[in-house]
């Protein structure tokens, strides 16, 4: 089992294409919304991106949507979970990423961090920019799974 941890503010095409991709190799990926106490709330609800991942996954898989507080390690110990699954986009999600799996695994050496590198097609999406797009007015749809 393998916990997907991140904000989903909202859930994107590339989010999409990593569960996916990741659902051959575990029995079971839960999507798991992490509070991240250096952003602020977020554009939207965390009952509404819990409602955009479940429209997003609905039919692809054993998937399971969770909320956490405090490291995403201690969130995997709850739920028994020995795989932390992270997407990388680029060399700088890279080296951020990089140096979480490394202090990750100091603190907790049962748990692997597994990298999956996104699909060229997804590598420009992230939330931030779509969340840009919808706060200018703009229609992020296409890079969504999900009909906003």
């Amino acid at each position: 089992m393998a916990v997907f941890p991140g904000s989903f503010d909202p859930i994107t095409n590339g989010h999409i294409d990593l569960i996916k991709r990741a659902l051959p190799i575990f029995d079971k990926v839960i999507i798991a919304i992490g509070y991240n106490s250096n952003k602020t709330s977020g554009m939207f609800s965390i009952e509404e991106r819990q409602e955009f991942i479940a429209k997003s996954v609905k039919g692809i898989g054993n998937t399971e949507i969770a909320t956490y507080e405090g490291l995403t390690i201690n969130f995997c110990k709850k739920v028994k979970a020995n795989t932390i699954l992270r997407g990388l986009r680029n060399t700088v999600d890279f080296e951020f990423e990089k140096s979480i799996a490394q202090m990750n695994k100091e603190l907790a050496p049962d748990i692997e961090t597994m990298f999956l590198f996104t699909n060229p097609e997804f590598s420009a999406i992230n939330s931030s920019i779509v969340r840009d797009i919808i706060r200018n007015g703009g229609n992020a749809n296409q890079f969504l799974p999900f009909e906003l």
